[in-house]
Order: C-alpha cells, then structure tokens, then sequence
C-alpha cells in the first residue's frame, strides 16, 4: 500500500500509495518507531518535549494543503481527502513541529502556501486553525500566544 520513491525531481524521496485511500481512513499506524534523541529533519515531534523517527513519517513530505493527518495522539496516518494511486502523501509539518530542527522555504505552489516552514511557533492562530494540529502544538500555541501577552493584568493598589 504505501511505497518509498525517488522524487519526481530527482531530490530526495516521497511516499506514495498503492492504492485508493478514503477520506478520513486510517492507513497507518505507527508503531514501529523509535524516540529520537535529537530533533532532525526527519523525526516527527510528538509530544512537548519529545519526538520520533519512524521509516514512514521519515518520507511523509510538507504541503500547505495537505492529503494526510499524522495524528500522535492516535498515533495514525489519516486521510483528509480522498487519495488516488500514485498520488503523494503529505502533511503541514507545523502540524506537529513547535520549531523545526531545519526550516526551509516551500515549494508546494499552492495558492495558500506559507512559503516558509519553520515550525508552528511562528504561524499565527488564525491560520493555524486552517488545519489539524496536534494537542501538544495547541497548548503550546496558546501558552506562547499568553506568554506574549498576558490576558490577567495585576491590579494597581
């Protein structure tokens, strides 16, 4: 079912799908992962504190507008649409990045596109809830977003 191949541009590698994936079907679980003990730019962050590597997730691409869901609390690929055979499974990597390891400028092309990655701490709540984000992304938003400007104001005596 899924499948690790060149990019169509010759850089680096892209997972694709044998066959048709349903709109909100889980295709994968991910199971067979290790913790990383440093955040690359292949490992998947799952929680606060902690992330992944896992073979999969390692070949899962960025899009602004996305075909897939990697949900770690369920720890599940999900489709967002429905996918045909061949087509490239991809992910918003602020999704589940606070910071990424590597930042890149994107080249999805979509009409949306962010043009630069760098991890959900630098996207605002509005387009943040555009998408899919993970619980820890959430909580991590909203402290930073209360860190920035406190909602209680101390009362002058």
């Amino acid at each position: 079912m899924l499948i690790v191949q060149t990019a169509t541009d010759g850089q680096g590698k892209r997972l694709t799908t044998t066959t048709a994936i349903q709109r909100s079907q889980v295709f994968h679980q991910i199971v067979d992962y290790t913790p990383a003990l440093i955040r690359t730019y292949t490992s998947v962050q799952n929680t606060a504190e902690s992330s992944i590597e896992e073979f999969f997730l390692a070949h899962l691409n960025h899009h602004c507008n996305p075909n897939v869901v990697v949900d770690t609390a369920r720890m599940e690929l999900r489709a967002i649409r429905d996918i045909s055979p061949g087509e490239d499974l991809t992910f918003f990597y602020p999704s589940t990045e606070w910071e990424m390891a590597e930042p890149f400028a994107c080249l999805c092309g979509d009409n949306k596109c962010l043009k630069t990655i760098s991890g959900a701490k630098d996207i605002s709540l509005n387009v943040l809830g555009n998408y899919f984000i993970n619980r820890h992304i959430g909580i991590m938003a909203l402290e930073h977003l209360l860190g920035a400007e406190p909602v209680l104001r101390p009362v002058a005596a």
